[in-house]
């Protein structure tokens, strides 16, 4: 007696008929479809066993459903983009949505490599160097007056030069005596610290950290000894060749500011002292 060979699921005899295997068991058509069959994206019907299935990202369609959401042609061996679930063709996509390039103003491709700045795209072969039309790609680069410059292109054409170390200044940098110096070379004749951002003098044409030029220039009080520098308004005293800080030139007895009678009492002081200058 022949043993007997039946669909797994509707038990009707498979012998004859063509059938399906699943997990090792058969299944007529009719029942592998119902079950096992995906559903198509298009047309909401079971893609068959004798169709294609096509798929992309666990969706289904079947091979005459599988087009351009916009056009209608077939997808089926071409490229495609996704945009909001829908599948367009790359021509469509391109006209629809791709951003064009600033250069040559055609259509960036998707795929294609792509650089961007300041909202503006451009192919990448077409984002080059104003001067020297070399594309730029992931270098460093300057923009100026809606032209982009490779950087060594922009040191040649635009930028000045530190009189100092005679290379280009980029950014920042320091006007001295209408010369241009970068920040990190304008230092203090004297101690060859920086003087950028600090209170500096000059003297035959070089430039000095006030403690500095106080140490190398200044007047020394004959009170307190320390240098009387003269700058942002400051006062001091001059008598008989010795200098003095308004504040130090006091009377030896009785240790009162001559300074500040001399605000009440000028002629009287000039007449008793005989003070050479006061400034």
């Amino acid at each position: 007696m022949t043993e007997r060979f039946d669909c797994h699921y509707c038990k009707e005899s498979l012998f004859g008929k063509k059938y399906l295997l699943r997990e090792e068991n058969p299944y007529c058509v009719k029942c592998y479809e119902s079950l096992y069959s995906n559903t198509c994206e298009e047309c909401k019907k079971p893609i068959g066993c004798d169709g294609k299935d096509l798929s992309y990202k666990d969706r289904h369609w079947h091979e005459g459903c599988f087009h351009c959401f916009q056009c209608k042609r077939s997808l089926v061996d071409k490229p495609f983009a996704a945009k909001d679930e829908h599948l367009i063709c790359t021509e469509c996509y391109s006209n629809e949505y791709s951003s064009k390039c600033n250069e040559c103003k055609k259509t960036i491709m998707p795929g294609t490599r792509k650089m961007e700045y300041k909202g503006n795209s451009w192919h990448e072969t077409c984002f080059v160097c104003t001067r020297c039309q070399q594309p730029i790609g992931t270098k460093s680069f300057i923009p100026k007056e809606n032209q982009n410059f490779c950087v060594p292109c922009y040191e040649k054409q635009f930028a000045m030069h530190c009189i100092q170390c005679k290379k280009a200044i980029t950014t920042g940098g320091v006007t001295y005596r209408d010369q241009p110096w970068h920040k990190e070379c304008f230092l203090c004749t004297g101690c060859k610290k920086p003087l950028s951002g600090q209170r500096f003098t000059s003297r035959d044409e070089f430039a000095y950290c006030l403690n500095c030029f106080c140490n190398l220039y200044a007047k020394k009080c004959a009170a307190c000894t320390t240098p009387i520098s003269g700058l942002g308004g400051t006062k001091y005293i001059s008598f008989e060749e010795r200098q003095w800080h308004s504040d130090c030139f006091n009377c030896k007895k009785c240790a009162i500011s001559w300074w500040a009678v001399a605000s009440l009492q000028k002629e009287m002081i000039f007449c008793v002292l005989n003070v050479e200058k006061i400034y």
